[in-house]
Order: structure tokens, then sequence, then C-alpha cells
């Protein structure tokens, strides 16, 4: 076991966005500071968050409604986000010509809209404040004594500091590093760790007919989630179609209670295409539609009411009804039909897809156990934890990148 004999005042553990963040706050306070990192290069998850674009945050600057979108773990965030909050993410990445915009739903990202960006901006930080950086550097375990962690052992030897900040991130996305190495040290040091599970995740059906249709999305519908056949809840917003389910906004922020349905039984959902629009106008309008278009045939006209792309995928729902046949002969019945399962678009719920698909995987080290003022571990007086390490559930929407912003900077200032 060879041991490097340059010391360090803090060694960061994870090259991802707390991590980035953490060491370019340390470095700044005048730390002498290394960044070991297993991967080739930094901010491999980074670079793919938000489907490349990046949800940098989101741009609620009022902490206690912030917070309440981080459910039990919010009483122990307010200190951390006093520091370092929404606002001064913005002020963070804008002084350093990044500007960000805001979108639907309070949305931040780069004005650009390149994850990129927000991996380069933080690059430029660590590079500016001398950041030494050790890539494909696989860490093997921690050394400890009493409460203190002495060093960190490595496949290229042993490296030593003052404190240390573990920033190793989750089990979301494992093809960009996220093995959930970190979880297995800090259950090796003692701390209470909970099983990570997917949380932020697309949802697995059965139907071919939304099979059908991946790659089409909904900006605005409304699905219901029943357990044995029992209403549990509904949602309203953005769908999106794919070859294995559903995904988009709506469908992530829905999946953790659908985990927690699948738990106890047989699930279904519906999806209306017209929340806004009850049965009875709903037919108004289709009547409307069918007199001006009475002579063509009924498959042409339904696309002019279903959403765009869904006609052919919806009719063979209904096989029974002859959509050659033109639109002056379709019964009052069919009529009502059609209307109906456009209120309530069938699925079956086989399953969450995996950590793969995951945007977020809670589970992680319990709060109880860190000092959420400073993210040092209550086991180790040096030893500082950040990011998805914290069992901490959040829904998409800019939530998990700012807990890696507020985290690490805390981390970074306090190690």
């Amino acid at each position: 076991m060879r041991s490097h004999s340059l010391q360090f005042d803090v060694i960061v553990i994870g090259g991802g966005s707390s991590g980035m963040m953490a060491a370019g706050v340390a470095a700044k306070a005048g730390k002498k500071v290394l960044l070991l990192e297993k991967n080739k290069s930094l901010g491999e998850k980074l670079k793919i968050t938000g489907g490349g674009r990046c949800n940098i945050t989101n741009a609620e600057y009022d902490t206690h409604k912030l917070l309440a979108n981080y459910g039990d773990a919010s009483d122990f965030l307010y200190s951390p986000f006093s520091q370092f909050g929404v606002k001064e993410t913005f002020s963070f990445f804008e002084s350093r010509n990044l500007p960000l915009v805001i979108q639907a739903r309070n949305r931040a990202f780069p004005h650009t809209e390149k994850a990129a960006d927000v991996y380069a901006t933080l690059l430029k930080e660590l590079e500016r404040h001398k950041v030494i950086i050790k890539s494909g550097c696989t860490v093997k375990k921690f050394l400890h004594e009493d409460n203190r962690i002495t060093g960190v052992d490595t496949n290229v030897g042993v490296f030593h500091a003052t404190s240390y900040i573990l920033a190793t991130g989750g089990v979301s996305h494992p093809e960009t590093g996220s093995t959930g190495d970190g979880f297995k040290w800090l259950a090796a040091l003692g701390h209470t760790v909970k099983s990570p599970t997917p949380t932020i995740v697309p949802i697995a059906t059965a139907e071919e007919w939304i099979h059908d249709l991946a790659g089409i999305s909904l900006s605005f519908m409304k699905i219901t989630f029943f357990a044995d056949g029992k209403k549990a809840f509904s949602k309203t917003g953005k769908v999106l179609f794919t070859h294995f389910g559903l995904s988009g906004p709506l469908i992530l922020n829905s999946s953790s209670k659908v985990s927690d349905l699948l738990q106890s039984g047989h699930v279904t959902a519906t999806i209306d295409v017209f929340p806004d629009t009850d049965h009875g106008a709903l037919d108004a309008r289709m009547i409307k539609l069918f007199d001006v278009n009475k002579n063509k045939m009924l498959k042409t006209a339904f696309k002019d009411i279903a959403p765009a792309g869904t006609a052919d995928a919806m009719a063979s729902l209904l096989p029974d009804i002859d959509w050659t046949t033109k639109v002056h002969t379709v019964s009052k019945e069919d009529r009502k039909r059609i209307g109906h399962l456009m209120k309530a678009l069938p699925a079956t719920i086989t399953h969450l897809m995996g950590y793969d698909r995951a945007v977020v995987a809670d589970g992680g080290v319990a709060l109880e156990e860190i000092d959420t003022k400073s993210m040092r571990s209550k086991k180790y007086a040096n030893l500082h934890v950040t990011g998805d390490l914290l069992h901490i559930n959040r829904p998409s929407g800019g939530y998990s990148l700012q807990l890696c912003w507020t985290t690490g900077y805390v981390a970074g200032m306090n190690a």
C-alpha cells in the first residue's frame, strides 16, 4: 500500500455536481484540494441531466415553499439552504457568464440549454482555483481511527488530508459511474444507510397501444391511478409515451406513489386526453365535427379530434367499430363510446423501470446522523457528505441539482 507524502487540506471523492461545487468552494477559500474521480472525466451524469439541457434549479425563491418539495427532510435543510439557496445558485452561474432562463413550472435552465455548458463552468472554477484532479482513481475504502478519517485507499495508493468530502452520488444512471459505492463506504463506517430504490422513474405498461405511440408527448392530460380497482390518486400535466410505457414530468413525479401501490396489489390507470372538457362538451364538439365531415371516413375525421399522432393507436382500442365507414353512418352509441375512450384510455402498470432510467433514486445516509449546518458526519468529525448520498426524497424539476449545489457549497465551506 503506497502512501502519498503530499498532504492536502481537503480531499473530495466524486467529481459530479456536488463534488465539483464542493471542491471549487474549498479551493476558493484557500485550501489545497484534491478531487478524486473514478471515471476518465468529471461530471458524466451532469452532462446528460435533463436530456442534456440541465434543469439547473427550480426558481422558487421562498425557501419554505421550496423545501416543502423535500418532504420529511425539509426540517433538516433550512440551515444549508439559508447559506446557499436558489438566489445564490443564480448568482453563482450568472456571475460566471452562464445566464439562466426560467421555463414552465419554475424550472431553470442555462440559456443555452446545454448541460455541457454547466459542466464547463464548474470545470473552469476548479482550474481557476487550482484544484488537483486525479481521474481514473478508484477508491477502495476509507482509513479511520477513533472518530476521524485518516486516509483514502485507492488503486494508486493512499491519500491523506485534514478533511474529506464524500460526493459519489447515488445509483441512478449507473452507466455514468453512480454505482452506490458511497453507500457501502458509509455503512462500513457505521452510518445508517437506507437501501436505495428508484423514486423518480418511468413506468412500464402492458398495453401495446401505448408502446405504439413511442416518442409522442401530450402537454396537458390527466392520469388517474387505481389500486385493485379503487381510485388512488390523479395528476394532470405532461406525459411522454415510450416503447416500454409512460414517462415525462407527470409520470416521473407520480412514480413514488405508484411504487407504493404496486406493493399492495394490481395497479391500473386511465388517461384523459381532454381533462378540461367534460363528457357533454366533448360529445357536442364531436357532433359539430362529424356534421362538417359527414362524408369522410370515420378514421379520417377522428384524426381531427384525437391529439396529433394518436388516432390510429386509440382506434385500435375499439376494434368492433368500423373505422372505414362514413361519418354520417356512425351511431350515437359508437360516437359516445369514442368520446368515453378519450376520457379514460386504459393502462395496466406492470412495474417501475430500473436505476438505468431513474432520474432520482432515494436511499442514503440518515439525516439524523449528519449535521446539516455543515454537512459534517456526526460520527466522523472530518467527514462531510453531500448530494444523492443523503436520504432525501424530492420530485423532478430542478430540486435534485439544487440539493447538490447547496450541500456541495456548505460542505466545501466547512471542510
